[in-house]
């Protein structure tokens, strides 16, 4: 309860009618165990901005998986007036979108701050300042989907995303061919992400 929700020791002690003290050592006892099996933030790398964030996997040679993914939230009083831009167009729901930059394991390394869901991926890219960083700062490869197509000629082809169709009908077989293999061979590599993303919202 405390490391999924944040609650405190006082709220956990009122809750399972114990004192503070048995909390604060319940938790830790828990601590070293979660440890053993990995479920543990180790020593190192801390990064804080999505600068450091880019200049991290510049200097280790490491690439990068960029998605957007939204949260919903409850619907914005009556009297505000951008209360419709909260609305999901693929969902239908009120939501906020944020941006998750993780790398090729999985390891979420930002979660930028939220944004009404009807803002693009695109352009939640380009306000975080994430297309200046890569034009201006080391070579970094960033996998990212079709919601971001366009951001690679701004970005020297840093930001890599699935193959744009160049037929809607009437395409040869060759080119159906070539044009699945190519989509699904961009998605395994960009999969991770989702498997953050995941990790997130679980906790």
């Amino acid at each position: 309860m405390h490391l999924r929700h944040g609650a405190t020791h006082d709220v956990l002690a009122c809750w399972f009618g114990v004192g503070r003290s048995t909390i604060t050592r319940a938790v830790g006892e828990m601590r070293p165990l979660l440890a053993e099996r990995g479920c543990t933030v180790g020593p190192g790398v801390r990064l804080r901005t999505l600068a450091e964030v880019i200049d991290h996997l510049g200097s280790a040679g490491k690439t990068g998986i960029v998605d957007g993914t939204e949260i919903r939230v409850r619907r914005p009083a009556a009297e505000r007036k951008d209360r419709d831009i909260f609305v999901s167009g693929q969902s239908k729901q009120n939501a906020v979108k944020t941006m998750v930059l993780a790398d090729v394991g999985g390891r979420v390394l930002l979660c930028s701050p939220t944004k009404p869901r009807s803002c693009a991926d695109i352009t939640h890219a380009r306000q975080s300042g994430l297309v200046k960083l890569l034009a201006d700062g080391p070579a970094v490869e960033i996998l990212a989907d079709a919601g971001y197509q366009g951001l690679g000629t701004q970005t020297g082809g840093r930001v890599v995303t699935a193959p744009h169709r160049k037929f809607k009908r009437n395409a040869p077989d060759s080119y159906e061919e070539r044009y699945e293999r190519q989509r699904k061979a961009h998605s395994s590599r960009r999969i991770r992400v989702e498997h953050g993303v995941a990790h997130l919202k679980n906790w």
